[in-house]
């Protein structure tokens, strides 16, 4: 199991890394540098969860037919899966080319953040398109066992982009100091190298490479499975990323500091949920080539040990969050009040990182890995109880990943 654990680990550390570095760098630039950053990057998650739910559901049949030693199935799910992705990232970064301006007030009526950011969406809107294809691969690498070789191709943007941003930000190596501008073109460039990387691997891969002629073909049979999977990972994640996403609605009307604030806790509980996370990205491609043998209580007894183990780790990032809270604040370059905000909204991290693991863990590795066998109907249990929660007690964090985490177990004990 760590085998494919501890790559997706680094990966996360590595992603949680890049938004550490750009918070660290952008607050030598300024707090509304900072909240436009933290704003245009709500589009990244919409479309990270579009994109997220799309490869959960390729990863899964992956797995599966992997284990029964269908190859061929293999690259046919993976074409379908790009043509859905590629899709998704073009529709953003052709919003992010030509209507930056609209995006930005969705969240934001200042008009000095509603420039800034959309200098930022136009640089980065080509990335939309590039993450889509290489994330896609990387999902499928690790569904048949290739998780080195995946972490190798996902560690290249991170740390791409944290050496650029400094570069670029500070004005290193005689380049000229480009503030928000130095940002989004780290960004840019770090997935470019990303897809060529890609890219290469693909071409000396033996197994499973990057086939973009997959994506013309037509497999009724594969699409039906395919959709019964991906549709409802995409309705959660998507109706997940939203409701976030209205967070940083009502914070955007509420001023800068409330922003800024709420930049630095989105970096500190993406480290707090970095090994629960991997280990719902793990449960998926584990359970699912268990599956694939038709290794039934294997997969049952190993779920129930995956699902504990997720809530751990869980409470152990929230313990971390809230013993270096004190220093996250004293070392946030903000103003005063945003530095109450910040401590006020940290300590109810600390609360939610074990609901948010263990919610994850349930729902990307038991509930839609069951979908597949209809050991469940593949809508309803995770997602009606995720839309509930998180739009019905979207007020209370808190309050909303721990009732989200009672009713799963509720409806995992009833199922």
């Amino acid at each position: 199991m760590w085998v494919i654990v501890f790559p997706i680990i680094i990966q996360n550390l590595l992603n949680a890394a890049v938004g550490s570095a750009d918070v660290a760098m952008l607050n030598f630039v300024g707090q509304s540098a900072l909240s436009a950053v933290s704003v245009a990057n709500q589009y990244f998650g919409i479309a990270g969860m579009v994109i997220y739910g799309i490869s959960t559901g390729a990863s899964m049949l992956c797995a599966q037919y992997w284990g029964k030693g269908d190859r061929m199935a293999v690259l046919k799910v993976q074409g379908i899966s790009l043509r859905f992705t590629i899709t998704s990232g073009s529709i953003m970064m052709l919003a992010a080319l030509f209507i930056p301006h609209y995006m930005m007030r969705v969240y934001t009526p200042d008009a000095e953040l509603i420039r800034l950011g959309s200098t930022y969406l136009r640089i980065i809107a080509v990335s939309y398109l590039l993450w889509s294809i290489s994330e896609t691969y990387m999902s499928v690498l690790r569904s048949i066992g290739q998780v080195t070789k995946a972490t190798i191709i996902s560690t290249t943007a991170p740390v791409l982009n944290v050496l650029l941003n400094a570069v670029f930000i500070f004005g290193f190596f005689g380049f000229p100091r480009l503030g928000i501008m130095g940002v989004a073109m780290a960004t840019t460039i770090s997935r470019i190298i990303q897809i060529v990387v890609c890219l290469a691997f693909s071409a000396r891969e033996k197994e499973i490479k990057l086939d973009f002629t997959m994506m013309i073909a037509r497999y009724p049979v594969l699409i039906k499975d395919f959709l019964h999977i991906a549709v409802p990972a995409i309705i959660n994640d998507v109706s997940w990323g939203l409701a976030y996403s209205m967070y940083t609605v009502i914070m955007g009307h509420l001023g800068s500091d409330v922003l800024a604030a709420n930049a630095i806790v989105t970096v500190a509980r993406d480290l707090g949920t970095i090994v629960g996370f991997a280990l719902a990205g793990a449960t998926g491609i584990i359970l699912g080539q268990m599956l694939g043998k038709s290794e039934f209580e294997k997969a049952k007894a190993g779920a129930h040990r995956l699902v504990i183990l997720s809530a751990v780790t869980g409470l152990i990032g929230g313990l971390l969050i809230f013993a270096v809270s004190p220093f996250i604040v004293k070392g946030a370059s903000i103003t005063p009040g945003a530095k109450d905000l910040l401590a006020f909204m940290l300590m109810l991290q600390s609360y939610y990182c074990m609901g948010q693991t263990v919610n994850t863990s349930i729902i990307v590795g038991v509930f839609q890995l069951e979908a597949t066998h209809g050991l469940e109907p593949s809508v309803t249990p995770s997602t009606c109880g995720d839309t509930l929660c998180l739009w019905g007690f979207s007020r209370h964090s808190y309050l909303n990943s721990l009732l989200r985490s009672y009713m799963h177990f509720c409806l995992r004990m009833n199922l």
